[in-house]
């Protein structure tokens, strides 16, 4: 089957947000930058790939836990555990190594959507994890 799109635009995360500037400066300070800024509406990238933030009113209450997250790949995980902590961001699953071969942790974002960031597990520690 021909590739129909670039693959970092295959499949983009869409996020409605309660307040896009609270919400584009949480993103920002995890190191997303923006492509696009039109007020209501922010594309973020991560390494060529679009995370869509989008202010549409009417939400309600903040969940007690995520219903999904989007998950980015980071060269050393344990930096941006840190990073999150400086940040104060809630945290829904704390760092661990993991079975399936990710070093990795999930917080909530300021609308209760999941981030979870990974770095892949050396063979020999996967296979201890």
């Amino acid at each position: 089957m021909e590739r129909y799109i670039d693959s970092t635009e295959q499949l983009v995360t869409e996020i409605f947000v309660r307040d896009i500037r609270v919400s584009v400066e949480f993103y920002q300070r995890l190191g997303f930058e923006i492509l696009r800024d039109d007020g209501d509406f922010v594309e973020l990238t991560w390494e060529g790939h679009h995370l869509y933030l989008d202010e549409p009113g009417g939400l309600g209450p903040v969940p007690d836990s995520p219903q999904a997250n989007v998950r980015v790949m980071a060269p050393d995980v344990d930096r941006y555990w840190e990073l999150a902590h400086e940040m104060g961001a809630r945290v829904v699953r704390p760092i661990a190594d993991q079975y399936y071969g990710l070093r990795d942790f999930t917080i909530a974002d300021p609308d209760g959507f999941g981030v979870r960031f990974g770095t892949n597990l050396p063979v020999r520690e996967r296979d201890q994890a």
